[in-house]
């Protein structure tokens, strides 16, 4: 559990302190970190499902300011991790992920607040003093010990906590899992309606019945799903463009003056 602890951890650290570090490159997100994570552990595909799963569930969630409503990258990692154990359905585990990403979102947001009071005066003494080798020094360097602490808090979680886990998991009753199992599978619906919610518009209520018609009733797989939807989406955007031409066209026209034809 040590070494699968630390390549989980590892993971964690890479995918989101890579983010960070890349001027947001959406690496922390579930689909990326459920790869990474897989890939590490030596199951790509379960990190691949569990991943999407979790992205599903998280899609909908959204940080504002400093207030941090859930961490999906630590829930993915934490997923992966208990749904490549032998004993636990990938179900089961997206209902686990989900106290541990909001409990993540908490724990990280003490740990941030801390290191951001105490860098913030010297980065303040640096910029008067115009050192921009001593500031960027400080951004790497503190860029480091964040998502060190936080990577070391996942391994400390996923090593203490993991043998509790599965001892735990192995006294639950099967209708108990069972339970898990049937609430992992509502939880990316779950999600999708939070986003749903805040893009809902009349002008996309016909895609979302188009979508439900394609697989409820012609049972068509998500992979042709999405490829029409992209020839869709191409379709849309060239129409836009020739609407866009067309009027330009018609802006150049110059208009003809109406005292000038009036006197003709």
């Amino acid at each position: 559990m040590v070494l699968r602890a630390f390549l989980a951890a590892l993971a964690y650290f890479i995918c989101y302190g890579g983010n960070w570090l890349f001027a947001q490159s959406m690496t922390e997100r579930p689909i990326v970190v459920g790869f990474i994570t897989g890939l590490f552990l030596g199951d790509i595909k379960t990190g691949i499902i569990v991943g999407a799963a979790v992205e599903a569930i998280f899609m909908g969630s959204v940080n504002i300011g400093g207030n941090i409503s859930a961490e999906p990258a630590a829930a993915a990692t934490f997923a992966v991790v208990m749904a490549t154990m032998e004993n636990i359905s990938a179900d089961a585990a997206l209902a686990l992920s989900v106290p541990v990403g909001v409990f993540s979102a908490f724990l990280f947001m003490i740990i941030n607040n801390v290191l951001y009071n105490f860098t913030a005066p010297i980065i303040d003494r640096l910029a008067e003093k115009g050192n921009d080798k001593g500031l960027i020094t400080m951004n790497f360097t503190m860029w480091f010990i964040r998502f060190f602490i936080v990577a070391l808090c996942m391994f400390a979680g996923l090593l203490a906590g993991g043998a509790a886990i599965e001892a735990a998991i192995n006294s639950i009753p099967a209708v108990v899992l069972t339970g898990l199992n049937t609430a992992g599978k509502f939880l990316p619906a779950v999600g999708l309606s939070i986003l749903m919610k805040m893009l809902w518009n009349k002008q996309l209520a016909i895609y979302f019945f188009l979508g439900f018609i394609m697989v409820v009733y012609l049972g068509l797989p998500q992979v042709a799903i999405a490829a029409l939807a992209i020839i869709l989406v191409i379709s849309v955007a060239l129409r836009d463009m020739e609407l866009h031409k067309l009027q330009e066209t018609r802006t150049a026209v110059t208009p003809v003056d109406r005292e000038e034809d009036f006197f003709a």
